[in-house]
């Protein structure tokens, strides 16, 4: 199994491919292995088609194409999904979709680089979800997701993680970390804990009162 998977109760994650800079093809193949169930969001669809990539469903609004030429241009048990909405986001959309449908994870790629207003408030959008689906951000250099207070995984020693705050994050403590916090307070953007490192391989472990905090694995 792909270490880039959230995996809760055995189900493997969905996959959302959206609108942003394309991440590599090794990546992108990794996920599509092992993903049962794979949402296009509409302004990546003909990049999806040039690849070949096999999916689901294609959603959005359609503002830039009419639904008779996206269905003329995939394959005829493709599900279009038809969603006008247009005080939510496409990414949006996507997340509610699978929450509808019972996912507990999603994998979310092409959502970083390109546009920063984009990808500013996508990562808004794991905060906003992040009680009612597991959801990862990952591109070619990073991988982004919101954790709860009690977080615990495995890392190698030296690998570089970043704790940034969204907000008000009150009395954080970590263990196994260079520049270990100890009762902190954290508030985006005057405080962070940004480029830490592991300090032996094992356990980190993350508490905290209050607050939502993103963790950031970032690799070179």
């Amino acid at each position: 199994m792909s270490s880039h998977h959230i995996v809760r109760e055995g189900q493997e994650p969905a996959l959302i491919i959206a609108n942003g800079a394309s991440c590599s093809h090794a990546l992108t193949e990794q996920l599509l292995e092992w993903s049962p169930f794979i949402v296009v969001l509409d302004g990546a669809l003909s990049r999806v088609l040039e690849m070949g990539i096999k999916f689901d469903v294609v959603l959005g609004d359609f503002d830039h194409q009419s639904l008779d030429s996206i269905r003329e241009s995939i394959p005829p048990d493709t599900k279009i999904e038809y969603v006008p909405d247009q005080e939510k986001t496409d990414l949006e959309k996507g997340i509610e979709y699978l929450i509808e449908r019972n996912f507990s994870a999603v994998n979310i790629i092409w959502a970083t680089g390109r546009r920063s207003d984009h990808y500013m408030n996508n990562i808004g959008i794991l905060a906003r979800y992040k009680d009612k689906i597991d959801q990862v951000m990952l591109d070619d250099h990073s991988k982004i997701y919101p954790i709860k207070s009690g977080f615990k995984k495995h890392f190698v020693k030296g690998d570089n993680v970043s704790i940034i705050p969204l907000n008000r994050v009150e009395n954080i403590k970590t263990t196994n970390l260079d520049w270990n916090l100890d009762g902190h307070t954290l508030e985006y953007p005057f405080n962070t804990s940004s480029s830490n490192k592991v300090t032996e391989t094992g356990l980190i472990s993350v508490e905290f009162d209050k607050g939502v905090v993103l963790m950031m694995e970032c690799f070179d």
